[in-house]
């Protein structure tokens, strides 16, 4: 009850319309009861009493309902088509906006392809209760009101008998009703982990080929599909039950009612238009009866849709604003890591951390993978939240500050340079669209990305393609990097941003990262120590613990891990130069 509940409270901004269709169904359902009505005087007046005036009235009076009935008809139709779009249309906004907001964490516990089948299956699910199933249940709700009406007025006695039956009706719809929405739940499941296999497939389409593992991945694909499969056809059973059920207690009724009728006519107790009447009224009632019992089908799947939708909305994000929040306008002492202990939920991942980095120092976070140093970066624009410690900018805990100012406060470049499927200008200008064209180009050319932008067919207008796909990765890295200058934030952040580059391309991107990094405050992860070299303290994090700090000479004088990692990768190049 409390999900339809806040179903309907979606109906509120649309109150106005949503009146005026429930006005427009109520003359249909009144019409409706007038049209039987219509056939006792038609009967008794014109075909038993052969009265001439009724025959030129009843044609006109007949045709007058059918109009107003059939615009009235159209006008509800509209309004509810407009309402039950618009809801729809905001509550698939609303889940984009509260997934968006989400925190990394949760984002990371879910699977794609489910997420994406919430705004997409669950939402046209929904859609179909909404719009259709309340459509149709309220206009056929007034039209039995109307025809009941005619029913009891003609003969209260076999009315009561035709009622009867109702119980009966209810109980059917409930049992099925309950059927529909644990079998329409489980198929809508299994869809969201045939969404995510599709996309898992398409995003590893290289590696399956290389592995020769399109079988596997056709086999577990066949799996979910069955599944379905299966699901639709319990789904399909249920559906095809209702309305053959529905009919056998129909002509239960209507063959009990002919045949008490009938002798009520013959007794001469009932007139023949007052028992044709009645019965036209009660065959006009069974259609919207059958309606409402296939329109249940359409609510309990638009029931179990919303439940799913529903377990997103009431996941509150990990990361919010604290009461009294401030804004972060600058970085001028610069960022200091106080006993900062972090965990993903089983163990900890980083330990007792303790880092100063002073405004405009460029410092390195070094070691084997798995370590923590991504992690570590990842607390400072709160991705995450940390569970013991602080981290101070300027001497504040960075959770005081907001979160939008904290993120325009700090870049990022990814070891994956990530661009979205539109124009080099707007994947340059993300998230910075107020920036002169000016601001744009000087920012290509400081990340000496413009001479092969211009080189382009299309220039800066060329689209990329699905992240960035027709681009080198060098030249994706650049167009990040340029995004980064475009941000002009006084932290920047560059997590592995050359290890996955060839060597003639990390010499462009690394020219471009120098010019970024001057004067402000940032940090590097890397595994190419030789990136590294300049800065002003290097930390080896190993197992989630600081085990070295200082500078490269110095690191190189102790003896200890980076020394170690330095040879190991000095040996490697010398070997590979070898090989050639």
């Amino acid at each position: 009850m409390e999900l339809l509940t806040r179903i309907l409270n979606l109906v509120k901004p649309y109150w106005f319309r949503m009146s005026i269709a429930i006005v427009l169904m109520a003359i249909v359902g009144s019409l409706s009861g007038l049209t039987a009505y219509l056939v006792k005087p038609v009967m008794d007046g014109i075909f038993v009493k052969k009265n001439v005036m009724m025959l030129k009235i009843l044609p006109l009076i007949v045709l007058a309902v059918f109009l107003v009935r059939s615009l009235c008809d159209w006008g509800q139709r509209y309004q509810m088509r407009y309402v039950g779009l618009k809801i729809i249309s905001d509550l698939r906004q609303k889940l984009y906006d509260h997934i968006q907001n989400m925190s990394l964490s949760f984002i990371e516990r879910s699977s794609t392809g489910v997420l994406m089948s919430r705004i997409t299956n669950d939402v046209n699910l929904l859609q179909g209760a909404v719009s259709a199933a309340i459509t149709s249940f309220l206009k056929d709700s007034f039209t039995m009101i109307g025809l009941v009406f005619v029913v009891f007025y003609q003969d209260w006695r076999l009315a009561s008998l035709a009622i009867l039956i109702l119980p009966g009706a209810y109980l059917l719809i409930d049992k099925l009703g309950k059927k529909m929405r644990r079998y329409s739940k489980k198929c809508q499941q299994a869809m969201g982990d045939i969404s995510s296999i599709v996309q898992e497939l398409l995003r590893g389409i290289r590696v399956v080929k290389a592995f020769n593992s399109e079988e596997y991945e056709l086999k577990k694909f066949d799996r979910e599909n069955e599944r379905i499969f299966k699901y639709n056809m319990r789904i399909s059973v249920v559906q095809g039950l209702s309305s053959p059920l529905m009919e056998l207690l129909g002509a239960f009724g209507i063959a009990t009612i002919i045949g008490y009728g009938g002798y009520q006519v013959i007794q001469g107790q009932s007139t023949p238009g007052t028992f044709f009447s009645f019965l036209a009224a009660l065959f006009m009632l069974y259609k919207p009866m059958k309606r409402l019992s296939k329109v249940n089908n359409l609510i309990q799947n638009g029931l179990a849709a919303a439940n799913r939708i529903y377990e997103i909305l009431d996941t509150e994000p990990d990361i919010t604003n604290r009461t009294g929040a401030v804004e972060l306008k600058d970085v001028k002492k610069g960022i200091e890591f106080k006993d900062v202990s972090f965990s993903y939920g089983e163990g900890l991942v980083l330990r007792d951390i303790n880092i100063s980095i002073p405004a405009g120092d460029v410092v390195a976070l070094v070691g084997v993978s798995g370590g923590g140093k991504t992690t570590l970066a990842s607390l400072i624009p709160r991705f995450y939240d940390l569970q013991e410690g602080e981290i101070l900018i300027d001497g504040v805990d960075l959770r005081n500050f907001t979160v939008d100012s904290l993120r325009s406060r700090i870049a990022l470049v990814n070891q994956d340079p990530f661009l979205f499927n539109d124009t080099i200008w707007n994947n340059i200008a993300y998230g910075n669209f107020n920036k002169t064209e000016e601001d744009i180009i000087s920012a290509a050319k400081a990340a000496y990305a413009y001479d092969f932008i211009v080189e382009l067919p299309a220039g800066f207008d060329t689209v990329v393609g699905d992240r960035g796909v027709s681009l080198s990765g060098g030249q994706k890295q650049r167009i990040c990097i340029a995004r980064a200058f475009l941000k002009d934030a006084p932290i920047l952040i560059l997590d592995e941003a050359t290890s996955s580059l060839d060597n003639e391309s990390e010499k462009e991107v690394q020219k471009s990262l120098f010019n970024l990094m001057k004067g402000r405050t940032t940090i590097i992860i890397a595994h190419r120590l030789s990136t590294v070299i300049n800065a002003s303290k290097i930390f080896v994090i190993s197992s989630g613990k600081i085990i070295e700090a200082g500078s490269h000479d110095q690191l190189l004088k102790a003896g200890g891990e980076y020394s170690r990692l330095y040879k190991m990768q000095f040996l490697n190049v010398r070997e590979e130069i070898i090989d050639r």
